[in-house]
């Protein structure tokens, strides 16, 4: 059986949603070493925020950079080794706020690296100030009286930037998100996935996704960009999870 522990002392909340895509996440790599990946061909990088903790907690091969600055380390990495099976972690704010300019040009080259963001909708290390994801009438220590901006669509943005593979998943679903984080890694290109993460300090929103989170139809056809966008604009009920999009495209790091 793979190691992947550390001996690192885990500082997240009790309880929080990291956990669950920690175990996720370990999950897959067990699983993708099982079928033929090399354990040491693994790079984890991750920025700065309540996620950043997670190359602590994980055998792997890892960087933690700058807040925001989490995508062109991995560029860096990936461009240095392109033999390296490259991972990125964000945080909501980290992706969104500063660095929202990295992400959109790590879609439109195709870079073939992998985007898992952790959204709380929430800034959770600095105990709760809105971020670009935070809902209407967010009140936090930013904005005591509700926030007045309208939320940030994140697959919107990421599928227009040209992102050649665009999914969702629920942290609390461990399962699904570990299949997800498979096929993302897999992909060759810029795989881009947002896990709603509820925040049990600051924002907890277990009980609103709960029974909120759907799958994808079956049989959803992947290719298709229009319909793809279409899905991830809708206003409904229920919040789908699953992969989007997926396409085969030249990645960046093979055209140069």
């Amino acid at each position: 059986m793979l190691n992947l522990n550390t001996t690192a002392k885990n500082t997240w909340c009790p309880g929080c949603t990291n956990f669950s895509i920690l175990t996720a996440f370990k999950k897959a790599v067990e699983e993708l070493a099982a079928a033929g990946f090399d354990k040491d061909k693994f790079a984890v990088v991750a920025g700065i925020g309540c996620h950043g903790k997670l190359p602590d907690y994980i055998n792997l091969n890892s960087f933690i950079g700058l807040h925001g600055r989490d995508l062109p380390a991995a560029e860096g990495v990936k461009l240095t080794n392109p033999d390296l099976k490259v991972i990125a972690f964000a945080g909501d704010g980290d992706a969104f706020a500063e660095g929202v300019e990295h992400l959109v040009h790590a879609a439109k080259r195709n870079s073939d690296i992998s985007l898992f963001v952790h959204n709380n909708q929430v800034f959770g290390l600095t105990t709760g100030q809105a971020t670009p994801t935070s809902p209407k009438g967010y009140k936090g220590r930013s904005t005591p009286t509700g926030s007045v901006e309208e939320p940030f669509n994140p697959l919107f943005l990421t599928l227009a930037s040209g992102a050649t593979f665009v999914a969702r998943a629920f942290a609390l679903d461990i399962e699904a998100t570990k299949e997800i984080m498979k096929r993302a890694i897999k992909h060759k290109g810029f795989s881009f996935v947002e896990i709603i993460q509820p925040c049990i300090s600051f924002n907890d929103t277990r009980a609103f996704y709960q029974n909120r989170v759907v799958p994808l139809a079956q049989g959803w056809p992947t290719d298709d960009l229009e319909k793809a966008l279409g899905k991830v604009r809708e206003k409904s009920e229920k919040t789908s999870c699953g992969i989007f999009y997926e396409v085969a495209k030249p990645t960046f790091e093979e055209q140069i």
